[in-house]
């Protein structure tokens, strides 16, 4: 499977939800984890103001697959089945 080329993990430095979620993408989904680029919403003004503490958001475009904890049902119908079962 080809990923997609804009995939983005948003994340804050400190936030518990967002390392879980980056956790389980790497124990199951590891293409995709390493293929992801990591924004930080407190890096700059305006991705605080618009993400606030809704984080951790995993996107892919424009296209929110999921926020604040894995959706392993969404996460599967971007990327194909986990690796490892969830």
């Amino acid at each position: 499977m080809t990923l997609p080329a804009d995939i983005r993990f948003h994340y804050r430095d400190g936030c518990h939800l967002c390392e879980e979620m980056a956790a389980a993408l790497f124990r199951h989904w590891p293409a995709v984890a390493e293929a992801m680029t990591w924004v930080e919403v407190d890096a700059l003004p305006e991705l605080a103001q618009r993400y606030g503490d809704e984080v951790p958001v995993l996107c892919v475009g424009e296209e929110t697959v999921c926020r604040h904890a894995l959706d392993t049902g969404a996460v599967a119908r971007y990327f194909g089945e986990p690796v490892n079962p969830v």
